[in-house]
């Protein structure tokens, strides 16, 4: 019978802050101009000309450990505002073709009914109930009747 493989811890490196490659700041000590990507998607802004990381934020238990750089998974990179610019709206016909895939995606090839959701079609072929053989629920598709009526869902 073989033996249970032992899991190995990872080793953690600690580097000094001082050693840090990119400054790192303290959430609440953020300097102005610096944001997360996620508020720069709140904003309306994509990074745009920013090639990297700034700075970083460290998490919140590393607030605790101010000698030691921040190597958590939790913390966060900072980008610049100013080389950041606006999202990029997509054009109608990239919507339509969207739609279209996604239409493509959740359409059962037996009843034609579009789903809410995507369908097995790669494993099963069909919809859930297609496969088994029952009448499904009026809230799981879409209440067009044949032949489905793309709407832009995107």
């Amino acid at each position: 019978m073989p033996r249970p493989r032992k899991k190995h811890r990872r080793e953690v490196k600690r580097v000094p802050r001082s050693d840090a490659l990119l400054p790192e700041h303290d959430r609440g000590a953020v300097p102005e101009g610096l944001v997360t990507r996620r508020q720069l998607r709140d904003l309306g802004l994509s990074p745009g000309d920013n090639d990297g990381p700034v700075a970083i934020l460290r998490c919140k238990w590393c607030s605790y450990r101010p000698q030691w750089s921040c190597i958590h998974p939790t913390r966060g990179f900072l980008l610049r505002v100013d080389l950041a610019k606006p999202k990029r709206v997509p054009t109608l016909a990239q919507e339509w073709a969207l739609d279209r895939a996604m239409a493509a995606r959740s359409t059962c090839p037996e009843c034609r009914r579009r789903y809410w959701f995507c369908l097995p079609l790669r494993t099963q072929g069909r919809c859930d109930p297609c496969a088994r053989g029952f009448e499904p629920s009026p809230d799981t598709y879409f209440t067009a009747t044949a032949p489905v009526i793309h709407r832009l869902t995107a």
